[in-house]
């Protein structure tokens, strides 16, 4: 057995624990069992590599629900009273239409309080603000849990409509606030760039897409965008960041470039459009995820995509363990990775007759990848299935490049030069209203969508039959490849 395997072994057994721990809270008794038994395999069977390895499984397992255990009695929900307290806004004021919710660290409160205050007037990023309100804990909605949503981000309270007052504007402790308040800024100049020369949903579109402004789109696109399976071009996660980085790829090899070339081109975009968005935790998880994977494609290996995948998903639950069950974007970034790295071969196998028309035929596959293997989880967190995602992607996704790199080029020179970016909005205005126009379409069809609710139970049987189906196809490959 390798040191990689090795590693990615204690790797799945923490991420385990974690798992483990997110459903069942586990009593002290069997955790402390497994560390004793754990400390026994590795001391005493040392000389028998396989069961020392066996022991130390024992014991990432056992830390991985410690820290699950650990993040979770952090977690403090106040009882709701007045309270006056002072506090810095630590996160992009997040602007809709009728308010604008701050996210707060108080130094009086555990955790973070989000604030939900009225449109005007607006506070930014760094302001120390003097707040009197009504503390309360998140709701937990029949068909939402808002309570656990924002716990995974530290927020535990939340204040609807306090008094504020603007004690400082613009506070920043040391040297990152200052360059994060300069990105903010700089996203803010990109968005009125693209405002001011398109109109929505043209330009609701391309801000969710390019700035991650996913809150601009209104509640009818977004039904929209669902029905005709193609939500995930406008929300910042892993498949997003997959199929960003396969068009990359692609496009710059099909530009001539040598594949290192293509790679450290793709690597900069990559890094360029987490900054656009305003480094969202959202963006940075799947950057990382996406970045990794890139790493391990150009290196050449699955074995090395999966091992790195699964090292960047420890990293992340190290540090927020609450991600794995309450955050949905995680759980989607992992899962699209692993599709890609698992059904993209056979997916490529099966379609190897079909004509690759301007090397977009893998960034075709690569979303079909990604997006079987998310499917399960769609529809057990949304509740519904588009049956016509296959043909709107296929008519959709080659269009990408065009799309990202002119609203890039378009907010990018709009914010230098009015003119160039009137310029530009022409050509983006038509591929927008085509993308528009698609979705529209397929939207409305009444077979478009199915709604149904599937148990938690079905998502096992359904990842079971892939990893069996995987096997399966992989042990004919070996055969195909021995028999020639």
């Amino acid at each position: 057995m390798s040191k990689s395997q090795i590693f990615l072994f204690l790797c799945l057994s923490f991420v385990g624990g974690i798992f483990l721990n997110s459903f069942f809270m586990v009593p002290l008794l069997p955790v402390s069992c497994l560390v004793v038994l754990g400390v026994l395999l590795v001391s005493v069977l040392w000389e028998r590599k396989k069961i020392a390895i066996i022991g130390f499984c024992f014991l990432f397992l056992a830390a991985g629900v410690w820290r699950h255990q650990q993040a979770s009695f952090q977690i403090y929900y106040p009882k709701e009273e007045k309270v006056n307290f002072s506090g810095r806004v630590v996160g992009e004021p997040d602007v809709r239409d009728d308010n604008i919710r701050l996210t707060v660290e108080a130094r009086e409160i555990p955790g973070k309080v989000l604030l939900v205050v009225d449109r005007y007037p607006e506070y930014q990023y760094g302001d120390e603000l003097a707040v009197s309100g009504k503390i309360q804990a998140p709701q937990e909605f029949e068909d939402f849990n808002y309570r656990d949503y924002l716990a995974k981000d530290g927020i535990y309270s939340i204040i609807y409509y306090p008094q504020i007052e603007l004690s400082q504007r613009g506070s920043y402790r040391g040297f990152g606030p200052a360059v994060y308040s300069g990105i903010l800024s700089f996203k803010n100049e990109l968005r009125e760039s693209i405002n001011r020369n398109l109109s929505p949903p043209q330009s609701s579109i391309i801000s969710a897409m390019i700035l991650g402004d996913k809150r601009q789109i209104s509640q009818e696109w977004k039904d929209k965008l669902n029905y005709a399976g193609l939500r995930h071009l406008t929300a910042i996660s892993g498949m997003h960041v997959a199929v960003l980085t396969a068009i990359l790829m692609s496009f710059f090899i099909s530009l001539g470039l040598w594949r290192r070339q293509a790679f450290c081109f793709s690597i900069i975009l990559i890094a360029l459009f987490i900054l656009l968005t305003g480094l969202q935790p959202s963006a940075i998880r799947a950057g990382i995820m996406g970045a990794l994977f890139l790493l391990a494609q150009y290196i050449g290996r699955k074995g090395q995509s999966l091992r790195a995948i699964v090292l960047a998903a420890s990293l992340m639950l190290a540090h927020n363990p609450l991600l794995l069950k309450l955050d949905v974007g995680f759980q989607l970034s992992f899962l699209a990775m692993m599709g890609i790295i698992y059904f993209l071969p056979i997916f490529r196998n099966w379609l190897r007759m079909v004509p690759d028309f301007f090397r977009l035929k893998d960034v075709l596959i690569m979303t079909l990848s990604a997006q079987v293997f998310t499917l399960p989880v769609l529809i057990y967190n949304f509740g519904y299935f588009s049956a016509v995602s296959i043909f709107t992607n296929i008519l959709i996704v080659p269009f990408l490049p065009f799309i990202m790199g002119l609203g890039l080029a378009f907010a990018l020179l709009g914010t230098v030069c009015g003119f160039f970016g009137q310029i530009l909005s022409l050509p983006l205005w038509l591929l927008l209203t085509y993308l528009l126009k698609i979705t529209g379409w397929f939207s409305s069809l009444s077979f478009a969508v199915f709604v149904f609710e599937i148990s938690w139970i079905w998502l096992l049987v359904f990842y079971f039959a892939a990893a069996v189906f995987v096997w399966r196809f992989n042990e004919k490959e070996k055969l195909k490849f021995l028999k020639y």
